[in-house]
């Protein structure tokens, strides 16, 4: 199980001894540095025990990949919730499964799960509080329960090579490498990606060994290069957002996480427009790196199709990637999106409140936005 210590170590002197102290920056710090480590033993030792109890999953083979990728804000976890649907042909990470990646935590969860269901579920209704308490006030921005699809990053946050990382150590240029692993030397993006393929092999081992893994991940932006090289015959869905929108909310979602720890810190601070930066180029690498591929290995959603149309844009994936669609799946597909069309988010930002502005977009990737026929 690899974990980068050297940004890790990087991470804990910028945290601790960079700029003026505070009590409150050190307690958050050390606190979620002993949470860490503890988990990181914890997995550890069951990925430990996989290689005892469930050895097979070693051959398990990961066989074309599907992988949603784009700048945050832009409709990832819409299209990885409505293909998620598709039970028969995917298998995904729910966030309890990226939390203990490993077969045999995972089968000890599942197993209590159905004892306490016999029980008639008052852990579940534990659970259940718990989480309404720990991420409901995340519900408009990002909706996350132990038991629904999730992002890979959870994967990547043991590896310490995660965006995740700059929540407490906003440091972005100096960590630069933590949100875009394809900066990383050779040696330890090839440790990063073989530590990610053996948790999709005991994914698929534990939870469908003849599907086909659907995986999204806003960070895959800056490891796209890193995936193709480890899983050349993977497929790609990715999806354009218009950066004035996108950008901002993307740095929204961070900073009031910043205050908690560091209150010093501004909107419009260089912490903000760091964060900024990061965004921009994760969209001028996705459409460099995406434009030297064979356009059957990958399908461009426009996010404003997504909206308006989320069933025919999936049913566009599909056609894109020759996958038959069941009428059982476009039932579900369009009581989901009929369900969606009720959804309003109040998530909502400009580039002016971090210092940021059209024109700095503009310069930044007026090419990019010429060749989706974004407005400027």
């Amino acid at each position: 199980m690899y974990l980068d210590l050297s940004l890790l170590r990087r991470a804990e002197y910028l945290g601790l001894f960079r700029g003026r102290f505070r009590i409150r920056r050190w307690a958050y710090i050390l606190f979620f540095t002993g949470l860490f480590l503890m988990m990181w033993g914890v997995v550890a030792f069951g990925r430990a025990l996989d290689w005892i109890f469930c050895p097979g999953f070693r051959r398990q083979k990961v066989r074309g990949p599907m992988f949603i990728i784009a700048p945050p804000r832009s409709g990832t976890t819409l299209t990885q919730k409505l293909m998620s649907l598709d039970e028969q042909r995917f298998a995904y990470s729910k966030m309890y499964q990226t939390i203990l990646p490993s077969v045999c935590w995972q089968w000890i969860v599942q197993g209590l799960a159905r004892l306490d269901e016999i029980c008639g579920g008052p852990l579940a209704k534990l659970i259940g509080w718990a989480e309404r308490k720990w991420f409901g006030g995340w519900d408009k921005l990002h909706k996350m329960r132990l038991n629904e699809p999730e992002e890979d990053d959870g994967f990547f946050v043991y590896t310490f090579v995660t965006e995740a990382i700059y929540l407490l150590f906003p440091y972005i240029e100096e960590l630069w490498e933590a949100g875009f692993a394809d900066m990383l030397p050779a040696k330890r993006r090839r440790r990063v990606m073989r530590y990610y393929r053996s948790c999709l092999q005991r994914q698929l081992y534990a939870n469908g060994r003849d599907k086909t893994i659907l995986s999204k991940a806003t960070q895959f932006c800056g490891s796209i290069q890193s995936l193709l090289e480890e899983f050349p015959d993977a497929r790609f869905i990715t999806i354009v957002r218009h950066p004035y929108e996108a950008v901002a909310s993307h740095v929204s979602v961070f900073y009031p996480v910043w205050r908690m720890h560091s209150p010093e810190i501004d909107r419009k601070s260089a912490v903000s427009a760091a964060y900024a930066k990061l965004a921009v180029e994760w969209y001028r690498h996705l459409h460099t790196t995406l434009g030297k591929l064979d356009p059957a290995q990958y399908y461009c959603i426009d996010y404003r199709d997504l909206v308006r149309d989320p069933q025919g844009t999936i049913r566009d994936v599909y056609e894109h990637f020759g996958f038959a669609m069941s009428e059982e799946l476009a039932a579900k597909l369009a009581a989901a999106a009929q369900k969606g069309r009720r959804f309003k988010s109040e998530h909502v930002y400009t580039l002016e409140e971090f210092g940021l502005s059209r024109q700095w977009i503009q310069n930044e990737l007026g090419p990019v936005l010429d060749v989706y026929g974004l407005e400027w």
